[in-house]
């Protein structure tokens, strides 16, 4: 009874009351100071000279500039935490930008962003060119570039503006580059290319007769080419070559194809 007693005492009480004003008054004192911190960098990060006020494109050539711009004002549009700004200079999203624009426009194969005078945001980009058509269909191809890399459908070209590729867009495209350099090199104009199973690949060349060089792609292009050129330099496929393909369809026959892992033919 007594130790109840001295623990309500009216002097430890007020102790308890004492410490519990000083906790407060501590927890109250840092959030104010917290809410000053927030405030004054509230007011530094929206300092107008510090804030993009315009977005600059630059190196658009097929891409609207207007619409990559668009992209970029909506991710800079808005608040952190409701308070900092995304457009100031020092927390504009700088990769989400970037990364946002890869998305949106396969076509573009490199991206910068800078500031200027910190109230502009300039954005180069590069965009990729266009070498090659990727076919689904004879009426539905996208865009290739050098690389391979496969981009925007493309409109319906007639006629050979472009070589095309066949064939699934897992395929490697890239290592059958050399071969059509080679190819063109040798006074051939290929204009297409279609990978089938087991890694074969048919090359298709521009002429009447449409012939088509038949290979594996797991061969050695350069002995394929020797092969060609040796086949086309004999008689009497050196004149048929001369008169436009006319009979490249008897290369098949020849016996020293049958042991080569390429062949010319007609359709």
């Amino acid at each position: 009874m007594k130790k109840r007693n001295v623990l309500n005492s009216p002097r430890l009480l007020a102790l308890k009351r004492r410490k519990r004003r000083t906790v407060l008054s501590k927890i109250l004192l840092l959030l104010v100071v917290l809410l000053a911190i927030l405030g004054s960098l509230a007011y530094i990060f929206r300092i107008p000279s510090l804030n993009i006020k315009s977005v600059e494109i630059d190196g658009t050539r097929v891409i609207d500039a207007d619409t990559i711009r668009a992209n970029i004002e909506k991710e800079i549009a808005g608040n952190y935490l409701w308070i900092l700004p995304k457009t100031n200079i020092f927390l504009y999203p700088k990769s989400k930008i970037k990364e946002e624009l890869s998305k949106s426009f396969k076509r573009l194969k490199n991206i910068d962003v800078s500031t200027l005078n910190n109230t502009v945001l300039k954005v180069t980009v590069f965009e990729r060119e266009a070498k090659y058509l990727w076919c689904e269909t004879e009426e539905k191809c996208y865009f290739m570039d050098g690389d391979g890399f496969i981009f925007d459908e493309a409109p319906y070209f007639s006629g050979e503006v472009y070589f095309r590729f066949y064939g699934s867009s897992n395929g490697d495209f890239v290592k059958l580059f050399p071969f059509k350099k080679i190819i063109e090199d040798m006074g051939l104009k290929p204009i297409g290319l279609s990978i089938l199973e087991n890694s074969n690949v048919e090359m298709f060349l521009s002429g009447k007769s449409k012939p088509k060089i038949i290979f594996n792609a797991t061969s050695d292009f350069q002995k394929i080419a020797e092969n060609l050129q040796a086949a086309l330099a004999t008689e009497p496929l050196r004149s048929d070559f001369k008169n436009k393909y006319s009979s490249l369809s008897r290369f098949s026959a020849l016996r020293r194809w049958q042991t080569s892992p390429t062949a010319l033919s007609g359709r």
